[in-house]
């Protein structure tokens, strides 16, 4: 018999806490992960309540929810999963990087500890995702996870870009076409906040963002 993926949900409500408190530094509350799974805030409250019962998640008085030891530990691997797919969906198969988050998505659940050492071999042992992110459990991270983003930066910084946010396929496609990625420099020209824009020179071409796409772009903090 085959082996069976259990536990999708669960696995995919752990990562976005994951997301949310590490990657982000976010405080997280039950709206904001409903918001980032895109379904409704009674099925995030049977599942929180599950996950509470397999002592994978506290939440505290002011109800903000926290991983625990164990609840980290299974989150960690399933984001160490998806980013290894993405860089073998990018790095080995060609994939268009704008696609890959969405498409490691669905592979993550499927890499077993069997084949997880496999891929890390063919892809010669990542430290990075496609989109900038540490792959945790590698134990060699080329930098610390910056918390300054694009939108906080004045006329005449120059930078560069560290990670963007990997989970909208249409802004990823939009940045892939203004060449905004990993390592990509970064002059800002001219912040406009009344009309809500940037304009940033992007390696060597001059780029007009909005300051909401600007909040997705990290770059290194000073």
């Amino acid at each position: 018999m085959p082996k069976q993926v259990t536990n999708v949900a669960s696995d995919d409500a752990l990562t976005t806490i994951y997301r949310l408190s590490h990657d982000e530094k976010s405080e997280v509350i039950a709206a904001r992960i409903a918001e980032r799974l895109g379904i409704k805030p009674a099925s995030v409250a049977g599942m929180l309540s599950r996950l509470r019962r397999d002592q994978l998640v506290t939440m505290d008085g002011r109800k903000r929810i926290h991983l625990t030891k164990s609840g980290f530990e299974r989150a960690e691997t399933m984001v160490r999963r998806h980013r290894l797919a993405e860089c073998l969906l990018v790095e080995t198969l060609g994939l268009e990087w704008w696609r890959a988050y969405e498409e490691a998505h669905l592979m993550e659940h499927s890499i077993s500890d069997v084949t997880e050492p496999l891929i890390v071999g063919v892809l010669d042992s990542p430290n990075v995702s496609p989109f900038g992110y540490p792959i945790p459990g590698t134990g060699q991270h080329p930098h610390p996870l910056a918390t300054r983003r694009v939108s906080d930066l004045k006329d005449g910084d120059v930078t560069t870009v560290q990670r963007v946010y990997e989970e909208d396929e249409a802004l990823l496609r939009f940045f892939d076409e203004e060449g905004i990625r990993p390592g990509a420099a970064v002059k800002v020209i001219q912040v406009a906040p009344y009309r809500g824009t940037m304009t940033l020179e992007i390696d060597g071409r001059e780029v007009v963002l909005g300051l909401e796409a600007a909040r997705l772009i990290w770059v290194p903090d000073r």
